[in-house]
């Protein structure tokens, strides 16, 4: 998936709406707008905390695990590897991207 795709996936899980040229914010403010301004999950870590702070119970475990396969198998590829906690702890913007989506079933191959 694209970042633009991630981002407005990921809005859109989190309670965002665009419609007919206006961003609405869960919270029921908007913004008028040709392009959806949805926070940048991609590259804002505080963006991707509030995302994860949406998950419940079960999908906070499968999003643990998702993150640690995600970063692991990356890791494992590396000339030299990082220790696994500290990789995991470490994960990028992207990649927790990526572990959320799979958490909620909306990821998708390219």
């Amino acid at each position: 998936m694209t970042n633009e795709q991630i981002n407005i996936t990921i809005a859109e899980a989190c309670g965002w709406k665009y419609e007919k040229n206006e961003t609405h914010a869960p919270d029921g403010a908007f913004w008028w707008s040709k392009n959806p301004e949805f926070p940048d999950y991609c590259n804002d870590l505080n963006a991707m905390h509030e995302a994860e702070a949406t998950l419940n119970y079960e999908q906070a475990e499968q999003y643990e695990d998702e993150l640690c396969d995600i970063c692991d198998m990356e890791n494992r590829h590396k000339e030299y590897p990082l220790p696994f906690r500290f990789a995991v702890a470490h994960a990028t913007t992207r990649q927790r991207a990526e572990a959320f989506l799979k958490t909620i079933n909306k990821w998708k191959e390219h």
